[in-house]
């Protein structure tokens, strides 16, 4: 009995010392009672949290939510700041010195997830030959969204690259080069436009419709049996920036694949019908071709003004790396075909030489090589920007 009475007042003394008796702590100076291994959370709240003012709930944009639901203050315990994780675990000891300041403001709570940023692109102009000169690459940011405000807020991990589309006039370096081209063709007019190249001993280059390739395989064949250049212009001769997507890239893609089909070689090479390619255009579809090629010296001959207009509107224009337009198909080329001699005559009297555009396009060194020789492909991590 004595025994258990001298341990009831032993644990008695240790449950009041340990428990139960107040003890003095500073608190922002000024000393203050409380109770020995009380729970800080807990003498902070008795004390209305020494005049502390809460801090604010923030939305994930910023925005205030609640004026006084944020952190109710901020703790220092000896000099050491405390988390609120911390705060909530901490007790009461003797001697403890504490500084409590007005609380912090508290985001709301938000679920996050990570997103792709898409490229841009940046095209330059004034230039005959456009092509891809740096690729783009996507992004990535985190996007919160607030589960009270309701808002999303987002941080950039990674900038992403916008796609780059150069674009360059030719310039040989040496020597004086043009190059002829014949749009909308196959036709019954593109047979006599290659006798006269043979008999000349010139090289040109053929932008043939998939439709009229389709109609007309002998026609395709024959320019590649020829030894000249075989290029597209696109399906079926549509205004490119009219169409939706999908449509814009059938035209390039069953153009390649009916030329193909047609001569056995599969262009890369595309001039836009009306030469209407722009930024939309690049972004939709610039992984199914190596370069889209405009001109420098149109000759009009669609209009029909007559073979020596046309003559003299090649000759007259020319200049060292010039591409000049002339079309074997899309209507009556008679005068197309009966001013071509006359061309090739006065260029050659002019000291001209003729290349097709890919040989053009290898005499320059700002055009990359596959391009030249329509042999690009898209890297694989590159994408295209969206639009």
């Amino acid at each position: 009995m004595a025994v258990a009475a001298v341990a009831l007042v032993i644990g008695s003394a240790s449950a009041w010392y340990f428990l139960l008796r107040d003890v003095a702590i500073s608190v922002n100076g000024e000393q203050v009672v409380a109770r020995v291994n009380a729970p800080l959370a807990e003498v902070l709240e008795e004390h209305d949290y020494f005049g502390a003012v809460p801090g604010r709930l923030l939305s994930v944009g910023g925005n205030v939510l609640e004026e006084r639901g944020g952190e109710p203050c901020a703790v220092s315990r000896q000099g050491e700041q405390l988390a609120p994780e911390q705060v909530e675990g901490a007790r009461i000891q003797e001697g403890d010195v504490f500084t409590v300041a007005d609380g912090t403001d508290t985001e709301e709570a938000s679920t996050e997830e990570t997103q792709e940023i898409a490229p841009g692109i940046h095209r330059e102009t004034g230039g005959a030959i456009q092509f891809v000169s740096q690729w783009g690459k996507a992004g990535s940011k985190r996007v919160k969204t607030g589960e009270v405000s309701g808002e999303t807020a987002e941080e950039v991990f990674e900038e992403p690259q916008d796609m780059v589309v150069s674009s360059v006039n030719p310039r040989p370096s040496s020597g004086k080069y043009v190059a002829l081209t014949f749009d909308d063709g196959p036709s019954s007019y593109t047979p006599q436009i290659l006798e006269i190249l043979k008999e000349k001993g010139v090289r040109a280059t053929f932008f043939n419709l998939g439709s009229q390739a389709q109609s007309n395989p002998s026609g395709s064949r024959a320019i590649v049996e020829a030894g000249q250049d075989l290029a597209s212009h696109t399906m079926a001769h549509r205004n490119l920036p009219t169409v939706d997507r999908d449509t814009l890239r059938s035209e390039i893609s069953t153009a390649a694949d009916a030329l193909s089909e047609a001569s056995g070689t599969h262009p890369q090479m595309i001039r836009a019908p009306y030469g209407a390619f722009g930024d939309t255009e690049w972004a939709r579809s610039g992984d199914l071709l190596s370069c889209n090629v405009l001109w420098n010296v149109d000759t009009c001959d669609w209009e029909r003004p007559g073979a020596d207009a046309i003559r003299a509107a090649a000759v007259n224009s020319a200049f060292n790396g010039a591409i000049i337009l002339m079309h074997d198909g899309g209507g009556n080329r008679e005068q197309t075909v009966a001013a071509l001699p006359g061309i090739i005559d006065d260029l050659r009297a002019k000291g001209y030489e003729f290349v097709t555009v890919s040989e053009l396009m290898s005499m320059d060194d700002r055009i990359p090589e596959d391009v030249a020789n329509g042999t690009v492909s898209m890297p694989e991590e590159a994408v295209l920007p969206s639009v």
